[in-house]
C-alpha cells in the first residue's frame, strides 16, 4: 500500500510503501537506520540484515545522501524513533534503489549563505527550508481564503504597467515595443478601478522594486496581496486587517507546530496576536521615540533613534515602536510628505494623510501599509501637479473620480515579510523559494 509520510501513524501494523529520498544513514552494522523523506515528512526506515536477502541490505549499507528510493516494510510505533512527524518507523521488507546519488554538495555542517544561496536548488530539501515553505503555502492558502468567505474577489491586476504605482525611483522598466513600460510595484491602482465593479477585491501576485536596498527586510521580487474596498474608513480598514492578520497567525499555529518546532521558533509572542491590536498615531509613535532617545545614554541609540516630525520611520524607529506593545501596533496619520500621493489628507490638517502601518513585534517592522485613498478629481489632479508626474499617465485613474467615486480604502501585505516574521527568521532570503536580491539572480 502506498501511503505519504505525514500519514504514518493511521498504518500501524500495516506493510506500506514509501518512495522518496534518503536524508539520512546511520550505520549500526548489522543495523542501518535510514531517514527517508518524501516531500510530506521524514521517517525512520530500519533495515535489519539477518531479515533482508544480502543484496537488499547492501543496497540500505551502500545508499548515499539523497538517493531516491522505494522502501517496503511494516509500520511500527516506537516513541524514540525521529523524523517529522515522529513516533513511528517501518521495519524494512523490501528496498529498491531508484538512482544513486553523488556525492551530495550540501553537508550536515555549517556552510556559508552565499555557498547554501548557490545551491539554492538543492538547499531547499532540507528540513528548515522544508518547514519555511510549508509554512509559506499554509499562509496563502490562509489569506485568499479567509478574503473569499469575506466577500472579496479575486482580481488578477497586470505585472507590464505605463507608469509606477509608487516611488519612480525604484522602478524596473523595459523595452515594450519601443515604449518604456515597467514591472507592477503594485496592484493597487487597477484595484481602485475594479472596486467601482464589484465592491471589495484583492489581487495577489508578484510585485517588483528596484531598490538598491541590501538589508534583511527587502527582496527585489517578493509576494504581495493587496485588498481594497469601496466605502471603507481608516477605521474599518484598520478593523478588516486586525482580523485578518490575526487569522493567518492562529492558522500558523493550529497547523504547523511540527514545523515551528523544526524552526526552533518560540511562538509566545505569536500566541497574543489576536484582535484587537493597539493604535497610536503617528505623532504619538514620534514623542515615544523622542522620549526613549533622551531616556538612553548610548550615543549610539540615541543616534538610530533621532527622528524629527515628518521623517518617514527606518527599521530601528519601527522596531523600537513595536517593542513597546506585546502584540502588533497599528501606526496612523502618517506626514502626507513621507507617503504617496494618492493618500487621503487628514480633515483640516493636510500635512498630515489618513494612513495606517502595521507594525509586527521582534524586530520585523512593517507588515502591511495602507490608507484611505483620495476620491475627490479635484484633489488628486493637484497632488499630481504637485509631485511632478505625469497626468497623462494617469488619466485612466483620474476618470475613476469622475464617475460614481466613493470613499474607499485599501492595504498591501508583504508575504516574505510575513513569513519572516510568523517563523522567526533573521532574514527574508529564506521566505521564497529563489530570492531575487541585489546582487542575487541565480539560481
Amino acid at each position: 500500500m502506498l501511503i505519504q509520510v505525514s500519514d504514518i501513524a493511521r498504518y500501524e501494523g500495516q506493510e506500506v510503501t514509501l518512495r522518496g529520498w534518503l536524508y539520512n544513514r546511520t550505520d549500526k552494522g548489522r543495523l542501518q537506520f535510514l531517514l527517508v523523506r518524501d516531500g510530506s515528512g521524514v521517517a525512520q526506515c530500519v533495515a535489519f540484515k539477518k531479515e533482508l536477502p544480502p543484496e537488499v541490505f547492501e543496497i540500505a549499507q551502500t545508499l548515499t545522501q539523497e538517493s531516491s528510493v522505494i522502501v517496503t516494510g511494516v509500520v511500527r510505533a516506537d516513541e524514540r524513533a525521529p523524523g517529522y512527524p515522529g513516533g513511528f518507523e517501518v521495519g524494512i521488507t523490501g528496498l529498491e534503489l531508484v538512482q544513486m546519488a553523488g556525492e551530495y554538495p550540501i553537508q550536515p555542517k555549517d556552510h556559508g549563505v552565499e555557498f547554501l544561496m548557490d545551491n539554492r536548488h538543492l538547499w531547499v530539501r532540507s528540513s528548515r527550508q522544508w518547514a519555511i515553505l510549508r509554512i509559506r503555502a499554509t499562509i496563502i492558502h490562509t489569506i485568499r481564503t479567509w478574503l473569499d468567505d469575506h466577500g472579496y474577489l479575486l482580481v488578477d491586476t497586470p505585472i507590464l504597467t505605463p507608469a509606477a504605482g509608487e516611488n519612480t525611483t525604484t522602478l524596473f522598466e523595459i523595452d515594450y515595443f519601443g515604449q518604456p513600460a515597467y514591472l507592477a510595484q503594485t496592484g493597487q491602482l487597477y484595484n481602485e478601478a475594479n472596486i467601482g465593479s464589484f465592491g471589495k477585491v484583492y489581487c495577489f501576485g508578484p510585485t517588483f522594486r528596484a531598490e538598491k536596498s541590501k538589508t534583511r527586510r527587502h527582496l527585489m521580487e517578493f509576494w504581495m496581496v493587496e485588498p481594497e474596498m469601496a466605502f471603507f474608513s481608516l477605521e474599518d480598514l484598520m478593523d478588516m486587517e486586525e482580523q485578518f492578520v490575526s487569522a493567518i497567525v492562529q492558522s500558523v499555529l493550529e497547523k504547523h507546530r511540527m514545523e515551528l518546532d523544526i524552526l526552533e521558533r518560540d511562538t509566545t509572542r505569536l500566541e497574543t496576536v489576536t484582535a484587537p491590536f493597539y493604535r497610536i498615531s503617528y505623532d504619538e509613535a514620534v514623542e515615544r521615540l523622542q522620549q526613549l532617545a533622551a531616556e538612553t545614554d548610548d550615543p549610539e541609540r540615541k543616534a538610530e533613534l533621532a527622528i524629527t516630525w515628518g521623517d518617514d520611520f527606518g527599521a530601528p524607529h519601527e522596531t523600537a515602536v513595536a517593542e513597546m506593545f506585546d502584540k502588533p501596533v497599528f501606526v496612523y496619520h502618517y506626514p502626507t510628505a513621507a507617503k504617496a500621493f494618492y493618500m487621503q489628507p487628514v480633515e483640516g490638517r493636510p500635512e498630515s494623510c489618513r494612513s495606517v502601518d502595521l507594525l509586527a513585534p521582534e524586530g520585523y517592522g512593517e507588515i502591511t501599509g495602507g490608507s484611505e485613498r483620495i476620491y475627490d478629481a479635484d484633489l488628486l489632479k493637484q497632488r499630481i501637479d504637485e509631485i511632478g508626474i505625469s497626468p497623462e499617465n494617469y488619466a485612466w485613474y483620474l476618470d475613476l473620480r469622475k464617475y460614481g467615486s466613493v470613499p474607499h480604502a485599501g492595504f498591501g501585505l508583504g508575504l516574505e515579510r510575513t513569513v519572516a516574521w510568523i517563523c522567526g527568521l533573521p532574514h527574508i532570503r529564506e521566505t521564497v523559494p529563489y530570492a531575487r536580491m541585489l546582487n542575487r539572480l541565480y539560481p
